[in-house]
């Protein structure tokens, strides 16, 4: 392709995915005491609960809006064809190996907390494959997202085609004309609250990809929107404009939720008034977080430095890697004599610390690690 033709790149969106990343270890540091339970568990809050379902707002669906946005720029570059191949290399090849490596140790955690099984992680290997989970132990886990991306990104893949042939751009245009005008882009939302409301009471999140319709339909939708918010300048010249009011209405909209889940007072799940209007609010809150962060970090961040290309190329070992870390510390920080928040914090620190440690030291260093984490030969 013409060099001149070739989209101008966007730093802001890998500015985002660093961040998306660095919560990843305060997100699920906190799933080890909210109310629910995890795969470990120690004492129960609400605050680390009412702290989850915040930032489970927008996490998953900013990890996805910024893998639809690379996509779209990938094209540019990369045939279909070529593509393909290097979505197979950097998400099945991470999804395989992370199953057989890095899934197994937070299973024997989780057993052995649980007094599922008692024994060495030696004695545990022969059983590490036996079943599915949670009745057995094989699992892909945390990794979900890297099969559900790499499903998203064969599916969209002939739209995103189509949108650059010259049909295909006549339609961009048009709706880039229309949703670019002052507050329509909110109107975008429209889909995320259709799926909340009438699947999510069904499917409520489990991500096994074959019976889990609500996530599938919510994040394709959000992962086909990151690629057409760039497909024209005014869909971000909007977004960028509107981004102190997507602030204010995502807080605004963020608080009934978490108040009625910090006061034990949210409606019975099920196909009732009060519980899909609550659903229906959270589409449209996820929605105006992801412009949000999109218009303050296109307004702030679109600059690049030799920390944010470092930590661009480690985000996809630091996810894969990190939750293991995380239980693996976790196990053992649990069974001391301290606080929830001193608790909480060393978990958070030393997970974070030991994930560079093994990066930097192995993973971007060893050629057949870089394979097996999904990282480009240097």
């Amino acid at each position: 392709m013409n060099q001149s033709n070739r989209p101008e790149i966007k730093y802001y969106l890998d500015w985002l995915r660093i961040f998306a990343v660095i919560m990843l270890f305060p997100f699920h540091t906190a799933m080890i005491f909210n109310l629910r339970g995890w795969h470990i568990t120690d004492v129960k809050s609400l605050g680390t609960t009412v702290f989850i379902s915040f930032v489970h707002i927008w996490h998953m669906p900013l990890f996805f809006l910024i893998a639809g946005s690379s996509t779209w720029f990938a094209l540019h570059y990369r045939s279909a064809k070529r593509y393909s191949k290097e979505r197979f290399l950097r998400l099945i090849v991470p999804l395989i190996s992370g199953m057989l490596l890095i899934v197994p140790p937070q299973v024997y955690f989780e057993r052995i907390q649980k007094m599922q099984f008692s024994g060495s992680y030696l004695e545990f290997l022969p059983h590490a494959f036996s079943g599915v989970y949670p009745k057995g132990n094989i699992s892909w886990h945390h990794l979900w997202f890297l099969i559900y991306l790499f499903v998203f990104s064969m599916l969209v893949l002939p739209l995103f085609i189509f949108f650059r042939s010259e049909k295909g751009k006549s339609f961009i245009n048009k709706a880039a004309n229309f949703f670019g005008h002052r507050i329509r882009i909110y109107l975008l939302c429209v889909p995320l609250v259709i799926i909340q409301m009438t699947l999510r009471t069904e499917w409520r999140g489990y991500q096994n990809l074959v019976n889990d319709w609500a996530n599938f339909s919510y994040y394709i939708t959000v992962f086909i929107y990151g690629g057409v918010l760039f497909f024209s300048d005014r869909f971000q010249n909007v977004i960028e404009r509107n981004r102190n009011i997507s602030l204010l209405i995502a807080c605004m909209c963020s608080l009934p939720p978490l108040l009625l889940l910090a006061t034990n007072n949210l409606p019975q799940w099920g196909y009732n008034i009060a519980n899909v209007a609550l659903l229906g609010l959270g589409g449209f809150t996820t929605w105006c977080w992801l412009l949000a962060f999109m218009g303050f970090s296109k307004r702030y961040f679109n600059f690049t430095n030799s920390f944010q290309k470092y930590a661009n190329e480690a985000a996809l070992p630091f996810y894969i890697l990190h939750q293991t870390v995380i239980i693996a510390i976790g196990f053992y920080v649990v069974q001391l004599d301290l606080t929830m928040i001193t608790k909480f914090v060393l978990i958070c620190i030393a997970s974070f610390i030991i994930t560079l440690l093994i990066y930097e030291a192995l993973l971007r260093r060893v050629r057949i690690l870089r394979f097996l984490f999904g990282m480009r030969n240097r």
